[in-house]
């Protein structure tokens, strides 16, 4: 049994599920659902589309497998079968473990590199609140004003630039071009 690889998302298309596709010079594509065959006959660039992943490859969200790794390797398409030794079977199994052990230690490396962003922005947001909390006495008359729903001076320099954009509005007017060459103005209808 051989797992192979959707042409287009790249998760596992198993045996007796899914679709493939043979073009008439003989290259097949496999597909591991009909979403998949759908957005290829449309013709859409697996790279653009957020779901598949090349795109989260390309975006650096997937830990992209180094050829070394590839377990493929391990599962070769021959032609010959080849026949059973133990010592050869013993040799591969232990050089899998071995390669999962590198694996899963670059993974961990990668997602510990990726949510370093993350903790560096709950460190920002921490230091801001120190800020802010240390602070507390410069803004507490705002807070009191607030809180008996008095208008702060903000709200006064808000109004103003209210009106000052209703009068942009009416200087606005609407104009039509006429066939003739010439210019019609329309009445401003309130929005």
């Amino acid at each position: 049994m051989r797992v192979e690889t959707c042409h287009f998302c790249s998760r596992p298309a198993f045996p007796g599920k899914g679709i493939t596709f043979v073009r008439n010079d003989a290259r097949q594509f496999r597909f591991c659902r009909s979403k998949c065959h759908k957005n290829f006959k449309m013709k859409r660039q697996p790279r653009k589309l957020k779901w598949t992943k090349s795109h989260r490859a390309a975006r650096g969200k997937e830990m992209i497998v180094d050829s070394s790794l590839v377990l493929s390797q391990f599962a070769k398409k021959r032609n010959v079968p080849v026949k059973y030794d133990r010592n050869l079977v013993a040799a591969t199994v232990q050089a899998m473990q071995r390669v999962e052990e590198i694996r899963s230690r670059r993974e961990r490396v990668f997602t510990k590199r990726r949510l370093a962003g993350k903790a560096a922005r709950d460190r920002q947001r921490e230091a801001d609140r120190k800020v802010v909390a240390s602070g507390e006495h410069l803004i507490r008359k705002e807070l009191r004003d607030r809180e008996a729903n008095q208008p702060m001076v903000l709200d006064h320099n808000k109004a103003a630039n209210r009106v000052h954009g209703e009068d942009l509005l009416e200087q606005r007017k609407k104009t039509r071009l006429l066939v003739d060459g010439g210019a019609e103005e329309e009445m401003q209808l309130d929005d």
